[in-house]
């Protein structure tokens, strides 16, 4: 069995492996960051000692104890902290890598409660190879992209659609207009749009081309 003293040891390297990736999500200001990835990887792998010892303590009188069950939970049971580590905002998500992070990071916990540390100590160290060396490789050379939706209120007047259409293609990446809705008692027209921004792309600078326009009411971008 593992004794106590090895138990206590491996929850100490596992905070520790935990508190690295943690503190680098805890820059990026993601919801799930030190605190939350220190504390998944010490339960990982207290699971996993735990389950160890469970099936090592009752083998008299389980025989056929499987050291992996409570393993399998923890993996699974995961699920639930990455879906709320996900959050949407209008078209955009935002949080897939903290959930990936928190999920890779309780198998990290696992494998150091098994005993792997240097598996576990290789799999932190790519971690944050991915999260810091490239992120930075993908600000400088990857061009990435920001959806927005676009709603403008104006009077419905027929040419005003595609003097809109003709101000955004000149700012924006690429835009669709997704609805347009008309008002008939206030002859007033709603414009939807999906527009793809890119970093350089200011918003100020859509809304202060389109405030110049006559017939414009009102404009709005989430």
């Amino acid at each position: 069995m593992i004794t106590d003293q090895e138990i206590i040891f491996r929850i100490i390297i596992g905070a520790l492996l935990g508190a690295m990736v943690g503190f680098e999500r805890e820059r990026q200001g993601q919801p799930a960051g030190l605190r939350t990835h220190i504390i998944l990887v010490v339960g990982a792998t207290l699971a996993m000692t735990l389950s160890i010892n469970m099936a090592i303590q009752f083998n008299p009188l389980v025989p056929n104890g499987d050291p992996a069950r409570l393993a399998a939970q923890v993996i699974s049971g995961i699920g639930f902290l990455g879906a709320g580590a996900i959050l949407r905002y209008g078209s955009n998500i935002k949080g897939l890598t903290t959930a990936t992070s928190l999920w890779t990071m309780a198998i990290v916990g696992l494998a150091i409660g098994a005993g792997h540390y240097l598996s576990g100590f290789a799999a932190t160290t790519i971690i944050l190879i991915a999260l810091i060396l490239l992120n930075v490789f993908e600000k400088h050379y990857i061009k990435t992209y920001t959806m927005m939706v676009l709603d403008v209120s104006a009077d419905d007047k027929a040419t005003l659609p595609d003097e809109i259409r003709k101000t955004l293609h000149s700012i924006v990446s690429s835009m669709e207009a997704t609805s347009i809705d008309k008002n008939l008692a206030t002859n007033q027209i709603r414009l939807t749009y999906t527009i793809k921004l890119t970093a350089k792309t200011s918003i100020q600078n859509i809304t202060e081309n389109l405030e110049k326009m006559t017939g414009i009411h009102s404009i709005k971008i989430s």
